[in-house]
């Protein structure tokens, strides 16, 4: 198990949850943030700072956002385990489902 960030993160990228990550698991894309699933220690401690309730424990993610599990693993399918998120930056990439959503309207 693990957690996963979902659609109201696409294109704000608030970031309150990378400060509050204690193992630095969780992975900036061009426009969305993901957590790495093997890296998590399921702390859950990004979930409560997240503005937007982006973050879910896996099975409590809601119906709608279920492909976002699979986003946050397959987007470590050629990164593998870099060991802290901290360590790469900003990763010039997305996964599918996220690169083929329309650009997110957020309340600033």
């Amino acid at each position: 198990m693990t957690y996963v960030i979902a659609e109201p993160c696409v294109d704000l990228k608030d970031k309150a949850c990378i400060e509050e990550c204690p193992v630095d698991c969780i992975y900036e894309g061009q426009r969305s943030l993901y957590i790495h699933p093997d890296e998590c220690v399921d702390c859950g401690a990004c979930e409560p700072v997240c503005p937007v309730e982006a973050i879910f424990y896996e099975d409590d993610t809601p119906e709608e956002w279920k492909d976002y599990y699979k986003a946050n693993v397959e987007f470590f399918d050629d990164l593998g385990s870099p060991g802290g998120a901290s360590k790469l930056g900003l990763i010039e990439k997305d996964h599918p489902v996220i690169s083929a959503l329309p650009p997110q309207e957020h309340d600033e």
